[in-house]
């Protein structure tokens, strides 16, 4: 049981690192290059779970501690050990000795009678708990205050579901590669592998659990990507076509990049602002057998990458503030602020002003983010349209919404289809 006592302190540093201000994805970089006992999968669980119920987390801490709160490393533990105990992972007195034993492992030692002291309280209250919890929006609905008031005005027959999904674990997608495989052989060799699906449209394909990459069959010789049904729109409503110069200007890590080679013979130019994000993006095209001009460069800063020719199709997946991806990425709804939303805003229009430049006259640009909030979506696209002659807005060519929330099969992201009349 030692495992378990490394991995709650492993998590407890992480967590507290994140509760600072630093990113989950910077932890576990940082993790990875200083090394751990610590099973990835373990520490994936305790992090992100704690993370999840964040807010739930810190209202239990803060009824139950008799000491005023703890200092942050120690907080942190509290946190990990309160949602091993809800995660139902474990036996309730192994968690209490292991969350205990991990005091020492964090040189808190002083403080190994306050962490079972109040572990056991929550067990012995916890149903008297509840009502005092579900009392605090932010504990009750695990997002920040903020965040709930946004969605509540957005979507008042649909906010508590929006909210429970940010909560749930994410569903894993497919994306079938046609040049390589097809829907149908594909679907017998997970039946072969023993891994459950089923088809959800054209090339998507859902897990029935996640599995380790690594069980996927034919995943290393790029017979099939891991990307959400929701991202898997993009390729399908940008109207692709064999011969079309095509731009995908916020490109890495390349899932769309990928799928829009895979849907048609065009000539695909990938940007992205991070040079790091850009070598991720071209070992995954190579491993699709695709190929693809890279560009390291912002794609607002036209003098730097473009060469005057225009594009038949601009992808511009901009960046947002991710809320239709929260359950992936847990730390976000803690780490954003409700005027970071704004910000993005005044981004994502600069971003379409200079890609409105490089589009061909009847060519047409798909406007896309895993966001959930109108002011990054329909006020957006509703602004540009208004201020910018020739630009229409089309419908999609799938049908469907521009915005999709989170569900079971998918996450949250919005399109908007924009052509440059002649």
């Amino acid at each position: 049981m030692i495992a378990l006592a490394a991995a709650l302190r492993d998590a407890a540093q992480s967590v507290a690192r994140v509760a600072a201000g630093n990113s989950l994805a910077d932890e576990f970089e940082r993790v990875a290059e200083q090394g751990t006992e610590t099973p990835r999968a373990a520490l994936i669980d305790l992090t992100h779970g704690t993370l999840r119920r964040y807010g739930r987390m810190q209202a239990i801490v803060s009824q139950l501690s008799r000491r005023g709160r703890p200092d942050a490393l120690l907080e942190a533990l509290l946190w990990c050990a309160l949602y091993a105990l809800e995660s139902g992972r474990y036996a309730e007195y192994t968690v209490v000795d292991q969350a205990v034993r991990a005091c020492a492992l964090l040189e808190r030692w002083s403080a190994k009678g306050y962490v079972n002291a109040l572990l056991r309280a929550f067990l012995r209250e916890r149903g008297s708990l509840e009502g005092r919890i579900n009392a605090d929006p932010q504990a009750r609905y695990q997002h920040p205050g903020w965040w709930i008031e946004i969605l509540r005005a957005t979507y008042p027959a649909m906010w508590q579901e929006v909210l429970a999904a940010g909560n749930s674990h994410p569903p894993m997608c497919l994306r079938v590669n046609p040049r390589r495989s097809s829907v149908a052989a594909y679907l017998a060799k997970l039946e072969d592998a023993g891994i459950a699906s089923r088809v959800l449209a054209d090339q998507a394909v859902l897990l029935d659990k996640p599995v380790p990459v690594e069980r996927l069959p034919g995943f290393d010789s790029g017979e099939v990507s891991v990307q959400d049904a929701g991202a898997q729109r993009a390729a399908r409503v940008l109207d692709l076509r064999s011969g079309q110069r095509v731009l995908d200007a916020c490109a890495a890590p390349g899932g769309k990049s990928g799928h829009i080679l895979e849907s048609a013979d065009v000539a695909l130019t990938a940007l992205d602002a991070d040079a790091a994000r850009c070598a991720r993006l071209e070992r995954n095209l190579a491993r699709l057998g695709l190929g693809a001009r890279i560009l390291n460069a912002d794609c607002r800063q036209l003098g730097d990458w473009w060469d005057g020719v225009p594009f038949d199709r601009v992808l511009a997946d901009v960046p947002c503030s991710a809320s239709g991806v929260v359950r992936r990425h847990p730390d976000i709804k803690w780490l954003r602020r409700n005027n970071d939303i704004q910000a993005f805003a005044v981004r994502q229009a600069s971003i379409l002003h200079a890609l409105w430049q490089v589009l061909q006259p009847n060519g047409k640009l798909l406007y896309a983010t895993c966001s959930v909030f109108a002011s990054e979506n329909d006020a957006v696209i509703d602004a540009f349209v208004a201020r910018t002659q020739r630009a229409v807005r089309l419908p999609l060519l799938d049908g469907a919404p521009a915005q999709a929330l989170p569900d079971a099969q998918g996450d949250g992201f919005y399109y908007a289809l924009i052509q440059k009349q002649a």
